[in-house]
């Protein structure tokens, strides 16, 4: 069992450390990447005067094209040293009309390795990808900070709180955790009327350990309003290189107007982070 398809989503020729961040994953699982480069129009019919729309359609759609065969191009020149196995794409879409695009080509693969979303120096549409690598793909996401740094997965900390998204990251996420030399399932706060009552964490750590998992169990208190500072404090305690958590528990609307554990984290991670729901 393992990552044998591992795709990363280019819109930006500046995204140097996601592809080398894929690159050494694919390398680390033996696996096959998928580039996937794409021009994205971002024209908005409504903002021009009736009769202008078919010439700035045709127009921004030309660049579109330009810009996807431009960011190939410096893909294949990119991976053509690697001593790994590799194919690159590329697409043009409308804005709206990117997540179809992401989805299909996330829902058949194990893993997606993206940057961080937001934040100086994301991409204009990295958010949307992100989000559609996880609703429309249905795909673990893993999510770096920077470029990937080995050492990586020796300690990994796993963000518990018995909802089904979290669950879902763990077993997407079994190949590292059977890898990690330890494992930490991490439970803040728990309701003492919840499913597992006297017990957090219990099961999900018998669970790991029949797959041969070194897990143990951590219940912290919530020692601080937002559940992410709690999660990136622990993760800097133990010495953790790696978070896997469940995403967007709450509607995306409402993570983005009143804020969450996903969208915190997407946003001040400052280590690898394979989300899943």
């Amino acid at each position: 069992m393992g990552y044998k398809t591992i795709l990363t989503v280019l819109t930006d020729a500046n995204q140097h450390k996601q592809l080398d961040s894929a690159i050494a994953m694919t390398r680390r699982e033996d696996a096959h990447l998928d580039v996937f480069c794409m021009g994205v129009d971002h024209t908005q019919s409504g903002y021009y005067y009736a009769g202008a729309s078919a010439y700035v359609f045709q127009e921004s759609i030309d660049k579109a094209v330009a810009a996807a065969g431009e960011l190939e191009e410096r893909v294949r020149d990119r991976l053509d040293p690697e001593d790994i196995r590799w194919s690159v794409d590329s697409a043009v879409a409308q804005v709206g009309g990117l997540s179809t695009l992401v989805g299909m080509r996330a829902r058949y693969s194990d893993l997606v390795v993206l940057n961080r979303p937001y934040g100086e120096g994301a991409p204009a549409d990295a958010e949307a990808v992100t989000e559609a690598a996880l609703f429309e793909g249905a795909a673990p996401v893993l999510i770096v900070p920077e470029a990937l740094k080995e050492p990586f997965g020796r300690k990994v900390m796993i963000a518990w709180n018995q909802s089904n998204e979290a669950l879902a990251a763990v077993r997407r996420a079994l190949p590292l955790l059977i890898a990690a030399d330890s494992v930490e399932i991490t439970v803040i706060d728990p309701s003492p009327s919840g499913p597992e009552r006297s017990d957090p964490g219990g099961a999900l750590c018998q669970m790991l350990t029949r797959h041969g998992v070194r897990a143990e169990i951590a219940v912290l208190a919530r020692t601080q309003p937002l559940v992410s500072d709690i999660l990136n404090r622990r993760a800097t305690e133990i010495g953790a290189d790696m978070l896997v958590m469940g995403a967007y528990g709450h509607s995306r609307f409402r993570e983005a107007i009143l804020g969450g554990a996903t969208r915190n984290m997407l946003e001040k991670a400052q280590l690898p982070v394979l989300m899943a729901r």
